[in-house]
């Protein structure tokens, strides 16, 4: 842990693997956002249906989901270093496969598999807090995330222009293709200037590779429980693929993708009792016992927050065009607001947080956001346009800044375990998308603001029963001796 002052425009020591954490993120991020603002010119260039299009931006999301929780799980056991420059190199495979593309099974089997190189978030929430200590960690994950995240509208800002550039039937391709470029030459400079830890300091890994551990029998049905949303959010996907959705997958081919995750989930129920049965025999000491309740409330948190802000960014464009009839360019000009504010927000949360405390932090913000929600529901074409951008701005504020204190916390809770608990609460932010999402598909706009403030309202109920985190971690080095890493 490097004790020295935050200095943000250095590039030595802890603010060097920062920078190189956030840019990282920040084409992870590009690159899983290059297909929506070139939507239409790959929709010319490929001949595809509506229908197509939508499958595609469905097939984007749907590895995201189990992506964050195995890459949170490698990174713990593997390092950041070289799960981050793994994840931007093979990542750069897909990218190029869809730049060009000539059929739409090559672009949905691409999108599919580009849906990975949106976990590579957890791992930078696992660098970040290897090297920053708990007065300044929340700083740092905000930086990170906040402008590691600002990556998906560099890439509605940037890549429609420099398709332009490039003109012609082909351009969308070449800027496509020149994201997984970007990656690829990113994972090699990543790799060649990042260690895990500082100098001297011990990388700690979990003891099992295959499953979470918890240190209680309740915690043990209580994990197996949150579970059952991730699982059940990709049947979900399923169906809007279905006969019943958009007829992509024959019902046969549902049923048979349904009876998968419910095997699944089985096999990952036993993997859970095979690394944590032993608490049924032997109590966990107390110095190395921590509580799952603490990674179910930011579950929720992240639910809410980064689950309504990709359901959001990705309705706004149209949600602005209905209720003002602004054209599309304009729409989408007016929106980006929505996603700009997360230059500020996210680190203002971590900010927040390491001033005035993780819980009431997280309280505060999380009020805010089923306020700012219920405002949203509020909007309408009577409203003066000015004043719906500013409600946005200010709902999105709450949003962000709320995804900056989860990730301010997440860290503090049980050190050798931080990437599987981040991949575990980022995949929730996901699960909260789709959700969102297909609520949207059956209701207003009005009333699909007032679900996510409804659920900003239980994630606020669930606060309460948070520990804010005190005194110190207790991780045990491979010599036996033990290491007191404080989070107060």
């Amino acid at each position: 842990m490097d004790n020295t002052k935050f200095s943000l425009f250095s590039f030595s020591g802890k603010m060097k693997i920062l920078h190189l954490s956030w840019i990282a993120f920040f084409i992870t991020f590009v690159i899983w956002f290059n297909f929506a603002p070139m939507l239409q010119m790959v929709k010319t260039s490929l001949g595809l249906s509506t229908e197509e299009i939508k499958t595609l931006l469905i097939l984007n999301v749907a590895l995201t989901i189990p992506a964050r929780v195995l890459i949170g799980m490698f990174t713990d056991r593997f390092g950041p270093r070289a799960v981050y420059s793994a994840l931007l190199a093979i990542c750069s495979i897909p990218c190029f496969a869809f730049a060009f593309a000539d059929s739409f099974i090559q672009a949905a089997i691409a999108r599919f598999l580009l849906g990975f190189i949106g976990a590579g978030f957890v791992v930078g929430i696992r660098l970040v807090s290897e090297w920053f200590p708990h007065n300044q960690l929340g700083t740092a994950e905000g930086i990170y995330g906040g402008w590691g995240n600002f990556g998906s509208a560099a890439a509605a800002f940037t890549l429609p222009a420099l398709a332009l550039a490039f003109g012609g039937d082909d351009g969308w391709r070449y800027a496509t293709a020149l994201t997984g470029l970007m990656s690829l030459v990113f994972s090699v400079i990543f790799y060649r200037n990042v260690t895990d830890t500082p100098k001297g300091a011990t990388y700690f890994r979990p003891k099992h590779l295959s499953a979470m551990e918890v240190t209680s029998k309740g915690d043990f049905v209580f994990l197996l429980l949150m579970k059952i949303p991730m699982y059940a959010v990709l049947g979900l996907l399923a169906w809007k693929l279905s006969p019943s959705g958009i007829n992509m997958l024959s019902e046969g081919m549902v049923i048979s993708i349904y009876a998968g995750l419910t095997a699944l989930y089985l096999f990952d129920a036993l993997q859970v009792w095979k690394v944590n049965k032993t608490i049924f025999t032997t109590p966990v000491e107390p110095a190395h016992q921590y509580k799952f309740k603490q990674v179910a409330v930011l579950n929720v948190l992240y639910f809410a927050t980064f689950g309504s802000e990709l359901a959001v960014v990705s309705m706004l464009p149209l949600f602005f065009s209905d209720t003002f009839q602004l054209t599309p360019v304009m729409a989408g000009m007016v929106a980006s607001s929505y996603a700009f504010m997360n230059l500020m927000s996210r680190p203002g949360g971590g900010i927040l947080s390491d001033k005035y405390g993780r819980k009431m932090t997280l309280l505060i913000l999380t009020a805010g956001l089923a306020v700012g929600y219920f405002l949203m529901g509020q909007v309408n074409g009577s409203w003066p346009l000015w004043l719906a951008v500013a409600a946005a701005m200010a709902c999105s504020f709450f949003v962000q800044a709320g995804e900056g204190a989860v990730f301010a916390t997440v860290p503090l809770i049980k050190r050798r375990m931080t990437g599987q608990i981040a991949g575990m609460t980022g995949a929730y932010g996901n699960v909260g998308s789709v959700v969102y999402l297909t609520i949207l598909s059956f209701v207003s706009y009005q009333t699909f603001f007032y679900v996510i403030a409804v659920t900003a309202v239980i994630g606020f109920a669930t606060l309460f029963f948070m520990e804010e985190p005190k005194g110190e971690i207790t991780e045990v080095n491979e010599d036996g001796s033990v290491t007191l890493i404080k989070v107060s």
